[in-house]
C-alpha cells in the first residue's frame, strides 16, 4: 500500500498546524494549504527533518472561488493522491448580521461551506474508488445552536455538521470514514479575526489547539463521527435536548454580547 497523503487546509496556525503534527507523527505525507506561505514552509521544514516525510506546500486563499479546483489540479499534475482530506480552514465575525460587512460574511460562507464542499466533492470520489481514506471536518459546538451576534458563522457550522452526518451515513461500508470535530473556544487566531469589527466584554476558558487536534486526530483514526472535546463543550452540544430554542437563543446572545 502506498504511503498515506493528508491534505490539511488552514495549516499555517492553530488547530490545522497541530493536526499536521499529529498526522506527521503517523509518518503520513502532508499537503499543507493556507494563505501564510512562510509559516507553512517553516512547519514543513521541521516536519520533514523530524519525520522524514514529504510535505507539499500550496498557498491558496479559499475565500476566492476557484481555489479548491486549483489545489486539486495542482496535486493531479504532481501525481499526489490525497487519502485524507482535513477541512480545517474557517473563520467567523462577531457582530449583528445587519451591521457587519456583507462581503466579509459571504466570504465566511465561501470558506466554511463552499470550499469545504468543493474540496470534498473533488477528492471523495477517488477515496471511494480506492475504498480507503476519509474526511476530517473541523466543525464547532456552534453548529449545535443558533448564534446571535455571530449568525453566519454558527449557521455555517450547522451546515458542516449536517453535511458531515449525511455523508457519514452515505459512506457506511465503503471503507471511507467521515469525522466532524466539534471544538469549543480554542487558543488560536480565530478570536482575533472574529473580533476585528467588534469586541466581546468577556473571555471564555479555552482549550489548547494541540489538545483539540490530538482528540480530533484520535477520533478520526477511531472512525468516530462527531467528537466534542471538553466536558463543558459536550454540555453545550446537549443544550438543544435540555432547553427550549428561545432560551438557547437568549443564552448564546448573552455569551456573544458586545461592548
Amino acid at each position: 500500500m502506498n504511503p498515506e497523503h493528508v491534505l490539511i487546509t488552514g495549516a499555517s496556525s492553530g488547530i490545522g498546524l497541530e493536526l499536521a503534527k499529529c498526522f506527521a507523527a503517523d509518518n503520513s505525507h502532508l499537503v499543507l494549504v493556507a494563505r501564510g506561505t512562510e509559516a507553512m514552509e517553516q512547519l514543513a521544514a521541521g516536519l520533514r527533518q523530524k519525520y522524514s516525510i514529504q510535505v507539499f506546500v500550496i498557498t491558496a486563499d479559499l475565500a476566492k472561488p476557484g481555489s479548491a479546483q486549483r489545489i486539486f489540479d495542482e496535486l493531479v499534475r504532481a501525481g499526489v493522491t490525497v487519502d485524507v482530506l482535513v477541512n480545517n480552514a474557517g473563520f467567523g465575525l462577531h457582530g449583528s448580521f445587519a451591521e457587519l460587512p456583507l462581503k466579509r460574511q459571504l466570504e465566511i460562507i465561501q470558506v466554511n461551506i463552499a470550499a469545504l464542499v468543493e474540496l470534498t466533492g473533488l477528492f471523495l470520489p477517488g477515496m471511494i474508488q480506492r475504498q480507503r481514506g476519509g474526511i476530517l471536518n473541523v466543525g464547532s459546538v456552534a453548529g449545535f445552536v443558533p448564534g446571535p451576534n455571530m449568525a453566519v458563522y454558527y449557521a455555517s457550522k450547522a451546515f458542516v455538521q449536517s453535511f458531515s452526518e449525511a455523508i457519514f451515513e452515505e459512506l457506511r461500508g465503503s471503507g471511507v470514514s467521515v469525522t466532524n470535530l466539534c471544538p469549543g473556544p480554542t487558543e488560536t487566531n480565530f478570536s482575533n479575526t472574529a473580533r476585528s469589527h467588534r469586541v466581546r466584554n468577556h473571555q471564555a476558558a479555552k482549550m489548547s489547539a494541540a489538545a483539540v487536534a490530538s482528540q480530533g486526530h484520535r477520533a478520526y483514526r477511531q472512525r468516530r463521527h462527531m467528537p466534542v472535546p471538553g466536558v463543558v463543550n459536550f454540555l453545550i452540544s446537549q443544550l438543544p435536548r435540555l432547553l427550549p430554542r428561545a432560551a438557547i437563543r437568549k443564552t448564546v446572545m448573552h455569551y456573544n454580547r458586545l461592548k
